[in-house]
């Protein structure tokens, strides 16, 4: 459908928009502070530290760079060229600053923390070019220092360790208060988020236990309606269909249930199922005084309702099919079922009877009996092969299928 992508680049636009608006208020909180800093700083070095000139004029000069940063964030807030040429001018200032405060070993040195931090924040391109040249006015102070011998540490001696923890403050007043304060805010909004997603979930997991336990009294009306209809017919072949297809709705009714009654919607476990749809095909085609076996053998395996609930059906054919053909005229004999893994996605399915069993000539697309039809289709729909095997008595299944993934967002489509 042509408006589904628009409305992605929409919201994709709209969150860029929301993250470059955000990082452009944190960057003006930053340059405010920082503006702050460089004022209180200059007028701390003129009046306590007894610097004349040139670090106050600088600080001032770098104080309205800020400032200027500010006016151009609020202008073009989504325009980097503006604020990488007005860094560029801050960068120089900063690289003087240090000049006159010790050179390489100059604790303003680091504000170029502050600047890589707020290009990172604009774009990853922006913070690589920053920490390049960085790197760079850095490396020239370090290389080229008695080149710059010229320039004397206009920090009185006796007063550099107070200028060292005044920077230093100053740094840690602008991280502090600008991405220290925001680093909460970002925490609390995670944990906001965190809960949020732990609501939704709890509530989505209380929907589909819901929609589970309605398809599961829907379909028990159903098989009651189907029942109920029985009563009223007289022809054996009649009742002998509505049966079966009360069962095949029981069968469905019982994945639902075994669904809702977990912790874990997605899956059920598959040899409690097996077991409780045998015992009740055993008890609803030949009643409870009878001399049928259960040989269920099935590991602990839990299977998706993908896969269950089609797997489901086939075993309720084939032992609907050993019931009703396999010991007609009796009330002795044995099922057996097993299932057991054969790769990560692969089972292997066997599933038959000691009864008569049918010509092994008969050929299920030609037959009249739907049971067998539903086995053959059910097994395609697993993605799977069904193999009579002929070598034990009656009628015995080797099925070989896959456990069904389905995308749920592909469901939906």
């Amino acid at each position: 459908m042509p408006t589904k992508p628009f409305f992605i680049r929409m919201e994709k636009k709209r969150k860029h928009l929301e993250r470059s608006q955000d990082a452009s208020r944190l960057l003006q909180n930053t340059s405010l502070f920082a503006a702050i800093g460089c004022v209180l700083l200059a007028a701390v070095s003129w009046y306590f530290l007894d610097v004349s000139q040139p670090l106050p004029f600088l600080l001032i000069a770098l104080a309205l760079i800020f400032g200027l940063q500010i006016l151009l964030l609020q202008r073009f807030p989504e325009k980097p060229l503006p604020y990488l040429l007005i860094n560029g001018l801050a960068y120089l200032v900063v690289f003087g600053i240090s000049l006159y405060t010790g050179g390489v070993a100059s604790p303003f040195i680091s504000v170029f923390a502050l600047f890589i931090l707020g290009g990172y924040l604009i774009k990853t391109t922006i913070g690589n070019i920053y920490l390049g040249a960085a790197v760079l006015f850095i490396g020239s102070l370090l290389i080229l220092s008695p080149a710059f011998e010229a320039f004397e540490n206009s920090i009185p001696s006796d007063r550099e360790s107070l200028f060292s923890a005044l920077v230093f403050l100053f740094f840690l007043v602008v991280l502090g208060s600008v991405f220290g304060r925001r680093l909460i805010t970002n925490l609390h909004a995670l944990y906001r988020g965190k809960e949020e997603m732990e609501q939704k979930a709890n509530e989505k997991e209380m929907l589909l236990k819901e929609v589970h336990h309605r398809v599961k009294n829907n379909l028990q009306t159903v098989s009651s309606l189907l029942r109920m209809q029985g009563r009223a017919v007289e022809d054996p072949h009649t009742l002998s269909q509505l049966r079966s297809s009360q069962n095949r709705v029981v069968c469905m009714a019982m994945v639902h249930e075994m669904l809702y009654m977990r912790e874990d919607l997605s899956c059920i476990e598959y040899s409690t199922y097996v077991q409780q749809l045998a015992d009740y095909l055993v008890k609803s085609v030949k009643g409870s005084d009878t001399d049928i076996r259960l040989r269920i053998d099935i590991p602990e395996v839990e299977l998706g309702i993908d896969t269950a609930l089609p797997l489901g059906l086939l075993i309720n054919e084939a032992v609907t099919n050993a019931l009703k053909y396999g010991f007609e005229g009796r009330d002795t004999g044995e099922i057996s079922i097993s299932l057991e893994k054969e790769d990560e996605h692969g089972y292997v399915l066997r599933i038959g009877d000691d009864g008569v069993g049918y010509p092994e000539n008969m050929d299920y697309k030609t037959s009249k009996s739907l049971g067998l039809k539903l086995i053959h289709n059910l097994s395609r729909q697993l993605k799977g092969s069904v193999i009579r095997d002929l070598s034990k008595r009656g009628t015995n299944y080797i099925i070989r299928f896959e456990e069904v993934r389905q995308d749920p967002f592909h469901s939906m489509a």
